[in-house]
């Protein structure tokens, strides 16, 4: 299984991670609010098909770890940033999906659960994204986000997100250089 984002096509980039179960602890880290802050963004969740998915990122709360500052490209951000989606797909413990309403064009984000080999594999797929740059900048984040969601789960401290997202951002980049060449 690659940890690395993959392009299915100038829109859409899928992510697999194999998560320590069981499926309905994984599902809550989702859908739950309150643990949802833990990895990625708090806010109420309401669980059913057009129901309201609030989303408070506080990147700089999700590790107890110090020296955790935003890169260049993100330090005239505010620290927190809110914003609310729709739920579009409400199947538990299997599938959740949720428009992603930050900025002018709206795109979807898809968790699909499944039970693997005494673990739990998830599938996030975030689609109708706006191009290159919106692709790589949600593949950094995703892909750190995600990392934290693994240490969360596995009781270890989690990672800092600015440093591991500063790492990973890179990364891609990297990556979509050395395909385009």
């Amino acid at each position: 299984m690659n940890r690395f984002g993959e392009r299915l096509d100038k829109t859409t980039v899928r992510f697999e991670r194999l998560l320590p179960g069981p499926i309905e602890r994984v599902w809550e880290h989702i859908t739950d609010g309150d643990k949802r802050a833990k990895w990625l963004a708090g806010g109420k969740t309401e669980r059913v098909v057009d129901g309201c998915v609030e989303m408070k990122f506080d990147n700089n709360s999700l590790s107890p770890l110090p020296d955790d500052t935003p890169p260049p490209q993100h330090c005239d951000e505010p620290a927190k940033v809110s914003w609310q989606g729709r739920v579009t797909r409400c199947d538990p413990p299997h599938f959740f999906t949720h428009t992603w309403e930050f900025g002018d064009d709206p795109s979807e984000v898809g968790y699909e659960l499944s039970e693997q080999d005494g673990k739990v594999l998830l599938v996030l797929t975030h689609r109708r994204l706006q191009g290159d740059d919106e692709a790589l900048s949600v593949s950094g984040g995703w892909h750190a986000h995600l990392d934290i969601l693994g240490d969360v789960l596995e009781a270890k401290t989690p990672r800092p997100f600015w440093k591991t997202y500063t790492a990973l951002a890179a990364e891609y980049e990297a990556r979509s250089k050395s395909k385009s060449a």
